[in-house]
């Protein structure tokens, strides 16, 4: 492995991807961001060097992957689409560009590789992986072309965490589902069954987490799958009455989402047939076990959910001038 400090991340521009790339920056990696459109990807200020270059190539991806040690594949087709046509070629081109650089690859992973067969308890990293549903099964197969990876020598981190929420988020539940963005909180929307526990994970604590077993003096072994906790709403409620005092003095409404709309325009929407295939989830409790996690770096590192949730909220412009002053 190259003995070197240096990153390449793809999916820089999106949340999980941007926050671990600030993350490492802060931490004094060199980053190099790839994306098609580099100068309009680049921000004032973000201290990465953009890369100009498809994820989907093999050959650009092997090209910035050049003297680095780490390649942190947090890309995924926009808006849900393409998923069978462009998710494994992607990772295929991150294990080429791994291979050849000598680097790790860090996979941010989800909950969605699993089924029925282990709901109810907390989930470990050694359960198996029998997804029922499309997008399921092909998170499956990449992790399966990894870990193949990690035979031929390239080593491997997955980390996976709950929903995702933060300042920099880009689509996800939080603020696609329970606020509307660039306004003032009036309704939360309910996405989950009444009574119905559901997994949530702070982006900058998941990249945090992440990079701490990165730089993890012990090391890790060539392929390391650890699982997060985040933030347990045992009931569905917990996310809802943070959200209502990170608004307080306004009183929002709670208002059931409109699931039966999603079944009637799927044939239609694109985006609604993900997300109706996506529905098992907020009608079972689907939570992971991060024992092995705590065990490795002693804890996890969470953010107050209170504190979490006001600055998700001020990111997504959601609070009053009098709040936003509050939460920061």
């Amino acid at each position: 492995m190259t003995d070197t400090r240096q990153a390449l991340v793809l999916g820089a521009t999106g949340g999980i991807g941007g926050e671990v790339a600030r993350r490492l920056a802060a931490r004094g990696w060199a980053v190099k961001a790839l994306h098609r459109e580099p100068a309009r990807a680049a921000r004032a200020g973000d201290g990465f060097d953009w890369v100009q270059g498809d994820a989907t190539n093999p050959a650009d991806v092997i090209g910035a992957a050049a003297g680095t040690s780490l390649i942190v594949h947090a890309v995924n087709p926009p808006g849900y689409r393409d998923w069978e046509r462009l998710v494994v070629p992607m990772v295929d081109a991150t294990i080429a560009a791994a291979k050849a650089a000598g680097a790790r690859i860090l996979l941010p992973g989800t909950v969605y590789n699993y089924g029925p067969d282990v709901f109810g308890a907390p989930i470990g990293e050694d359960a198996p992986q029998t997804p029922t549903t499309r997008k399921g099964a092909i998170r499956v197969e990449m992790e399966r072309r990894l870990e193949r990876a990690v035979e031929a020598g390239t080593p491997v981190l997955i980390v996976r965490a709950g929903d995702f929420f933060g300042p920099q988020a880009a689509n996800n539940w939080f603020s696609q589902g329970l606020v509307k963005p660039g306004r003032p909180v009036t309704t939360i929307t309910r996405p989950g069954a009444p009574g119905i526990g559901h997994q949530w994970a702070y982006l900058p604590d998941v990249a945090e987490t992440m990079v701490r077993l990165v730089e993890r003096p012990q090391g890790l072994a060539p392929f390391a799958r650890f699982h997060m906790e985040g933030h347990w709403d045992a009931d569905g409620e917990a996310m809802i009455a943070a959200i209502a005092r990170a608004v307080a003095p306004a009183k929002p409404k709670i208002s059931a989402f409109p699931w039966w709309l999603v079944g009637l325009a799927r044939p239609a929407v694109a985006i609604f047939r993900e997300l109706h295939e996506m529905h098992y989830l907020w009608k079972t409790p689907v939570r992971l076990d991060n024992a092995a996690l705590v065990a490795a770096l002693g804890a996890e590192p969470r953010t107050p959910l209170d504190t979490a949730v006001a600055a998700t909220l001020a990111g997504l412009g959601c609070l009053t001038p009098a709040a936003r002053s509050e939460a920061a």
